[in-house]
């Protein structure tokens, strides 16, 4: 017998209450503001321009749920708060999470009578849909958050890869559709003779260019606003970079064997499902979502992208699990390292 109780799965069924709660807590920066001094449930009201009462009961189940202290002054943010949110990601990463979070309550609200309806499945689209491409060109501020975002959970996987990349004999990179740039800004310090090009959107391009700054390597890390589906690659790299992106086609991984110089390498991170058609587990969820908008990403195996790389000149060199970190943005990663012949 498993180890699952009846009190387990009224918390999931109630789960949708605290995901709120926590939610709002983020966007309301709560964690942060009751990280320096206590406050009573009035004070806190008031500064966030709630009823008292409301605000009274908010702050009660979030002490509940262990994310505040209740003192004699009234509420902190507890231990186990301070570690895993205020001392982990930036607020406004925290915050971009939680509005994201709520922006998919109306898509599964209603789930059980969605699933009930008879709908023709959609066609499968790479993990840059036109939506996000829409949604990071066209605003700015969203393209701004979410790339600062992604910077923020993806440095211990980019620490990561730059650990486990040979670059000794590397001088020229290429991060496709490397967004902020984490990976190549990882590995510029760990080669110092490593200089970079990132490709992505403009939006996402002009943020990265400011976190190479604040990183102090904007002078080795060059950004090439692109839509590299469609657009041409730059070309004479020794060393490819995809990470987290999809979208895996032969047309695609042609371009990259373009790009590289003979013998240079293209070093692919996923997380890949068990079998084609299947997402990774920790990535059924979105895969839920997108099922339910007619639009799931696609899943595909990492012996099909494999394939691919021998069907488009690669010469397959090694696959490894990166290692299991705590963090669900830093495990279960796989990295596939092949060489242009």
């Amino acid at each position: 017998l498993g180890d699952m109780t009846p009190d387990d799965v009224l918390g999931l069924i109630d789960g949708h209450i605290a995901a709120a709660a926590v939610g709002a807590a983020m966007e309301r920066e709560i964690f942060w503001m009751l990280g320096d001094e206590s406050r009573q449930a009035p004070e806190v009201a008031a500064d966030l321009d709630m009823p008292v009462e409301q605000c009274r009961f908010w702050l009660e189940h979030l002490a509940n749920l262990g994310l505040l202290d209740r003192v004699a002054t009234g509420y902190a943010t507890s231990a186990d708060a301070r570690a895993a949110i205020v001392d982990s990601y930036s607020r406004e990463t925290w915050s971009f999470l939680a509005r994201s979070a709520r922006d998919e309550l109306p898509t599964v609200g209603a789930l059980s009578q969605r699933l009930a309806k008879s709908r023709a499945p959609g066609p499968a689209v790479d993990e840059r849909s036109a939506d996000y491409v829409a949604k990071m060109r066209d605003n700015p501020d969203r393209a701004r958050q979410f790339t600062r975002m992604l910077y923020d959970i993806h440095l211990p996987l980019a620490e990561e890869v730059a650990r486990a990349t040979p670059t000794e004999d590397v001088t020229r990179l290429l991060d496709v559709g490397g967004g902020s740039g984490v990976m190549s800004l990882a590995l510029l310090r760990a080669a110092p003779q490593l200089k970079a090009v990132v490709v992505d959107i403009p939006t996402v391009c002009d943020v990265g260019r400011e976190i190479a700054a604040e990183n102090g390597l904007h002078g080795r890390i060059e950004y090439q606003a692109a839509d590299f589906v469609q657009d041409e690659l730059p070309v004479g790299f020794d060393l490819i970079v995809y990470c987290d992106v999809g979208g895996y086609t032969e047309r695609l991984l042609r371009k990259f064997h373009s790009s590289l110089e003979p013998g240079g390498r293209l070093v692919i991170v996923d997380k890949f499902g068990a079998a084609t058609g299947l997402p990774h587990p920790s990535r059924s969820h979105w895969a839920l979502l997108g099922s339910l908008r007619n639009n799931a990403p696609q899943r595909i195996a990492a012996e099909d992208v494999e394939n691919m790389l021998r069907a488009t000149g690669f010469k397959l060199e090694s696959r490894m699990l990166l290692p299991e970190r705590v963090s669900r943005w830093s495990s279960g990663w796989t990295r596939i390292v092949a060489t242009a012949s």
